[in-house]
């Protein structure tokens, strides 16, 4: 990535917070069963075999550990790969079954990243979007697009065209085109430093994406458009905990900086670590300074 662009993304991202502004969230395509109680129709399946048996489950499509089933004995078969983000069905289709659904941002944001190596990675062709909502970035992206007809820099509004669905990417063939949708927050801006190499996607990459799941994000915001990301993830619950040593680095941790909402307690009274509190999708809930000694990141709950 260009350095003076990296330095304007750094900045963008820790500039102090402006008031709050509607989510105005718009689903991505023309596919509303989501929101007609059809998960069936909306979800992508993935083509599984076992035991001889071919299935296509629609389940697969959605968020959460959802992928690579094994038999285990106290708990039968259970899904150990976790899925970021949603695999959308396209509706419309073409004589030769190339998917015609166009993908539109969901939200109003600015285009900052578009990926256009079909084999560059697993999302194929793909599209970043970064949100301001008042309270820190968050970024939507999405994947397997057969075109791309934004640049990056562009302002979109929510319902602006970004391209049309497709199955670029490894793994996928015509018959399961669809859109995979993320909406996550950025785990770092030193990124590339935690990776130990160079990456022409920088801060967008996958990787760095902490996805949450959109899909009740969208049907929360239906029934209470006045809800903001940080109230809804306020219901969930923590599934773990791990506290890091309040030392170096982590004297000020810059995820706090950058989503000032996870802090929680006084931040400016002295302790010996940070204790984070994680969704079970490794969503981060919450910061709280704790009096626990610890020389490396613990587990703790």
């Amino acid at each position: 990535m260009n350095p003076s662009r990296l330095l304007f993304l750094i900045l963008s991202l820790v500039t102090p917070l402006t008031a709050q502004t509607p989510l105005n969230l718009q689903l991505p395509t023309d596919n509303r069963a989501l929101f007609e109680g059809r998960p069936e129709d909306y979800y992508m399946y993935v083509v599984r075999q076992r035991d001889g048996k071919v299935t296509k489950p629609w389940t697969a499509g959605q968020y959460g550990f959802v992928r690579t089933l094994i038999q285990t004995e106290k708990e039968g078969i259970i899904a150990t790969k976790f899925h970021e983000g949603l695999d959308i069905k396209p509706v419309r289709r073409d004589r030769n079954n190339n998917a015609l659904d166009d993908v539109r941002a969901i939200a109003d944001g600015e285009v900052v990243l578009v990926s256009k190596n079909a084999g560059g990675s697993s999302y194929g062709k793909y599209i970043v979007v970064q949100h301001n909502w008042g309270y820190g970035p968050f970024v939507s992206l999405y994947a397997h697009l057969a075109t791309t007809v934004v640049e990056t820099g562009q302002r979109v509004k929510a319902g602006t065209t970004l391209g049309r669905m497709g199955y670029t990417g490894v793994g996928l063939n015509r018959e399961r085109s669809h859109l995979h949708l993320e909406l996550g927050l950025i785990s770092t801006v030193n990124f590339e430093d935690w990776l130990g190499a160079t990456t022409n996607r920088g801060l967008y990459d996958g990787r760095n994406i902490m996805g949450i799941d959109v899909a009740s994000l969208f049907l929360a915001h239906k029934k209470n458009p006045k809800l903001t990301i940080p109230q809804f993830l306020k219901g969930a619950s923590p599934y773990f905990k791990v506290a890091v040593p309040r030392t170096g680095l982590a004297e000020r941790l810059e995820i706090v900086q950058r989503y000032p909402w996870l802090a929680k307690g006084n931040h400016r009274a002295s302790s010996s670590s940070w204790e984070i509190a994680f969704t079970d999708s490794g969503i981060p809930l919450e910061v709280i300074p704790s009096h626990r000694e610890v020389t490396q990141a613990t587990v703790t709950y």
